[in-house]
């Protein structure tokens, strides 16, 4: 089998994104891993698949599976890229693009200036929407790990999030804590683990740690819910540049059961083929 892809990439986190809708294309999750492997394969955080919908609502299904093979209900920054793409391929003439997930409906439209602005819906904070084994829904939880009792945060964004303050996200233990946290047993479905420095009401400092990925240059979702977990705690803006390794997102939330808009960049790296 022969397949067309596009390698994309939203502030340095990667996609292979391939257009299924002119290709008939079915990957098993071991030529997934084999596609997102960055020494055999070509290489990626995520394989991102267009589709025709499933609904009517929707002009395309986008699908996403991490380079671990499993497939995940949402990714930001892979909407972002998966907006430039059906309308740099010709799929769509449409401003404004909605696209159905398997955790709803998002909305994409791609701004003048180049970047892509993404409604990713209402942030969720109760526990059972990530999933999440707690009693009562809170602004911050205590979690047991090898560095102590913690506070976390806990939202979906479609997708599950835990986000941790820190007082310096460069010298966070990601690397410890995130796989830690990302397998907890609190967590059956495993979860997404954000570090979070607030340096301003309008600014903050983010390094994430996906799950089934590891830590990416950039996560979408994270700095969606990073926002939406200060904000709601008091302690953050409207409108809040995220600062993250690859670069810069601004996310606008109005506050409680209202959209969540994320903007920022999409990048075009090549065309390729690969036999599976």
């Amino acid at each position: 089998m022969e397949i067309n892809f596009t390698k994309m990439h939203g502030l340095g986190n990667d996609f292979v994104v391939i257009d299924a809708i002119n290709q008939t294309i079915k990957l098993t999750s071991e030529q997934i891993r084999f596609i997102a492997n960055r020494r055999f394969g070509v290489g990626c955080d995520q394989l991102l698949m267009v589709e025709k919908p499933l609904t009517k609502e929707a002009e395309f299904r986008y699908r996403i599976f991490n380079a671990d093979g499993g497939e995940v209900e949402q990714c930001g920054n892979g909407a972002r890229c998966f907006a430039r793409f059906v309308v740099e391929k010709g799929l769509t003439t449409s401003k404004s693009i909605p696209v159905e997930t398997s955790s709803g409906l998002i909305v994409l439209a791609l701004d003048d200036n180049g970047e892509v602005t993404v409604n990713m819906g209402v942030p969720l904070f109760e526990p059972a929407s990530l999933p999440f084994t707690a009693e009562a829904v809170a602004t911050s939880y205590e979690l047991e790990t090898s560095k102590g009792v913690l506070n976390i945060s806990a939202v979906s964004m479609g997708n599950p999030h835990v986000v941790l303050e820190v007082e310096n996200v460069e010298l966070a233990p990601v690397e410890i804590l995130g796989p830690e946290i990302e397998c907890h047993k609190r967590f059956p479905e495993r979860v997404n683990v954000g570090f979070m420095q607030i340096t301003s009401m309008d600014s903050i400092k983010l390094r994430v740690f996906e799950r089934g990925a590891g830590e990416t240059q950039a996560c979408g979702t994270g700095a969606c819910a990073a926002v939406a977990a200060g904000r709601i705690s008091g302690k953050l803006a409207e409108s809040v540049k995220v600062s993250l390794p690859g670069g810069e997102l601004v996310i606008r939330w109005a506050g409680e059961n209202e959209p969540l808009f994320m903007t920022g960049p999409a990048a075009h790296v090549f065309e390729g083929k690969i036999s599976l």
